[in-house]
């Protein structure tokens, strides 16, 4: 059987003509709303070339233009950095005798004060010092009396000017040595109320050997044990240190580093408390750090209530102040192309926008320095910019 196909074909074709008719009047509509650019030759219309975009008089009344002129500002160095003791103000404090530790009498964490015992030990080496200074006192006494009476004997001519002399030198030897069997007992911290009583040739009671802290601080380390035997001058024993200031050390990379300077004001933040730390740049390090391409600075901050805990990672706001100048325009105006790169659209003088891709510096909160693309005088696009790149981009 042959169909007869002829029949239902006008119909179809009416169908398909209404369609496209529909098209055709949709993108007729949404070419007088100025959703697309047109080609009519009205001057007030809006048209499309390879490089810019007009806008009809419509929709320039949601276009907002920023002029761009040289600006002054400080940038803030925003980095990382981790607290430190202050070493000023910290000292590890190594065993002054030679023996083992009977007892500890502080722990970690506790306060203690300049002069203040902090551990006990049995060592002979207080016994030796003492009398070390007792023998150099008396031999000092006794050749002073002598060199007195050889002068006496010189001036009646009973010896020699050579004799009278060599006394004189016996004397003065004796009284150095007497002066340094002194500071041995003030090494080991020998109370002064017991040098006074050696010196004046009195009994002493059985002196205790005690590990004292030679600055006021924070007991902070205390790797001594008790019956752990001491080398002395050589065993460490504890760490104090004052934890109202400490330092951190923050790392700066390329650029940032010529925005610092020796005295710039900083900022602490720590993610453990919710305060901001006051601070100041106290050195830049001459060397980088191989291992992560750094120049470590320190900064000296101010710690009340010894928040800040060595080995914490913190963040840096160092504020420059020195002044800086630079071509600055709002984020708002950046925009971003198919390879994510910033440009912005630049007013020309026959009233289109030109794409012109920049570079971005230094962030100033909601501003962006702009080292290249950019000239004094340029009118960028700051709000609507978006609109402009959807109208280019069809």
């Amino acid at each position: 059987m042959i169909m007869n196909t002829s029949a239902p074909r006008p119909l179809f074709y009416a169908i398909e003509g209404a369609f496209a008719s529909l098209i055709s009047a949709a993108l007729g509509a949404c070419l007088l709303a100025g959703c697309s650019p047109q080609t009519g030759g009205n001057p007030a219309s809006s048209s499309i070339t390879a490089s810019n975009v007009t806008l009809t008089a419509t929709q320039l009344q949601n276009i907002h233009l920023f002029s761009v002129q040289p600006s002054k500002f400080h940038k803030t160095v925003d980095t990382t950095g981790t607290v430190d003791f202050d070493n000023d103000q910290a000292t590890t404090i190594l065993a002054p005798m030679s023996g083992p530790i009977t007892r500890l009498l502080v722990s970690l964490g506790d306060q203690v004060q300049a002069g203040q015992a902090l551990a006990e030990a049995d060592s002979p080496d207080f016994a030796t010092a003492v009398s070390a200074y007792r023998k150099a006192l008396a031999t000092a006494k006794i050749t002073r009396q002598l060199a007195e009476m050889d002068q006496q004997l010189l001036e009646r001519h009973g010896i020699t000017l050579r004799e009278a002399e060599q006394a004189k030198i016996d004397a003065a030897n004796a009284q150095a040595d007497s002066e340094a069997a002194l500071q041995d007992l003030v090494a080991l911290k020998v109370p002064s109320e017991t040098l006074e009583a050696i010196q004046k040739g009195k009994q002493i009671a059985r002196v205790l050997n005690l590990i004292r802290s030679p600055i006021a601080g924070t007991v902070v380390d205390r790797p001594a044990t008790p019956g752990e035997l001491l080398q002395a001058g050589t065993t460490p024993c504890f760490t104090v240190a004052n934890l109202s200031r400490v330092w951190v050390m923050a790392h700066l990379f390329g650029s940032d580093l010529g925005s610092v300077r020796l005295g710039d004001p900083a900022e602490v933040l720590s993610g453990a408390v919710s305060e901001r730390f006051s601070g100041s740049v106290g050195n830049i390090c001459a060397l980088i750090d191989p291992d992560t391409r750094s120049v470590l600075v320190r900064v000296v901050v101010e710690n009340p209530g010894g928040l800040l805990r060595k080995q914490d990672y913190v963040r840096v706001l160092i504020h420059s102040r020195e002044e800086s100048t630079g071509l600055l325009v709002p984020v708002s105006a950046i925009l971003r192309d198919d390879e994510n790169l910033p440009f912005v659209y630049v007013a020309q003088p026959d009233g289109s926008f030109a794409r012109r891709r920049v570079s971005l510096g230094y962030r100033d909160g909601d501003r962006y320095d702009i080292p290249s693309g950019l000239k004094a005088g340029d009118r960028i696009v700051v709000e609507s910019g978006l609109f402009i790149q959807f109208l280019q981009n069809q």
